[in-house]
């Protein structure tokens, strides 16, 4: 056996022991950590109190809880996003949120360009991930990415472990992961400060708005999906 079919399978054995290591913490973080933040951040008024006793340290608790999120696809991020708009109020709960999503994102782009598709296949399907194979060869591939990880309702987490299987750039991608996510963000944390200050009527308006908007964003994301489908399916016919 010759050194680079050694180091070759040296570097399969990382890999694979990575992946590994990689489902254990998240399946540690996510029955240890992940369900007792979700019911924790349910109880809002509960969540408030908690992180005003501990001031500037529960703002940094807080943005790890939403980077933990990011990181761990299988949890929820809405409780989340909600919960910081109630505690922190709109602008604060926008920004924390915001950069905990960032840094999350990042992190998952870093991993995924470290370990290819099957980390990636953790916790989204080969189906899935199909699904979105045109944003690998289409022209269009960046607007594409922005459009779909902008709009409310489409599937950012499986977006944002997506990204790191393409060629594109780390520059474009803290673009599309900050931008990008502000919409969604800023709807949950507008509604959520609003039901702390008992502004009910506000509250179900911004709810519904974000509703109908995540439910177009949705059916666009999917129309968008169908028609790539379509095209690579014509294509190949011929």
């Amino acid at each position: 056996m010759n050194k680079s079919t050694l180091t070759e399978k040296q570097k399969k054995a990382i890999a694979v022991a990575g992946v590994v290591i990689f489902i254990l913490l998240s399946l540690f973080l996510f029955w240890f950590v992940g369900r007792p933040m979700i019911r924790f951040a349910k109880q809002p008024e509960l969540f408030r109190q908690w992180v005003e006793q501990r001031g500037i340290w529960g703002k940094a608790v807080f943005v790890g809880m939403v980077f933990l999120q990011v990181l761990v696809a299988i949890i929820p991020g809405e409780p989340l996003e909600l919960a910081g708009g109630y505690a922190f109020g709109a602008f604060w709960g926008t920004l924390l949120c915001l950069i905990g999503a960032v840094l999350g994102s990042v992190a998952v782009f870093a991993f995924v360009r470290r370990f290819g598709q099957p980390l990636v296949e953790v916790f989204f399907s080969k189906e899935k991930l199909d699904s979105l194979r045109f944003l690998r060869s289409s022209p269009k591939r960046d607007a594409l990415m922005w459009l779909v990880f902008t709009v409310p309702g489409t599937p950012k987490d499986l977006l944002c472990y997506f990204a790191g299987l393409t060629d594109l750039s780390w520059g474009k991608w803290l673009l599309i992961a900050t931008i990008g996510r502000i919409p969604s963000i800023i709807t949950s944390t507008v509604g959520g400060s609003a039901v702390n200050e008992q502004k009910y009527l506000f509250a179900v308006i911004v709810f519904a708005v974000t509703l109908l908007i995540s439910g177009i964003g949705l059916l666009i994301y999917r129309a968008i999906c169908r028609r790539h489908e379509a095209a690579k399916e014509k294509e190949n016919d011929k």
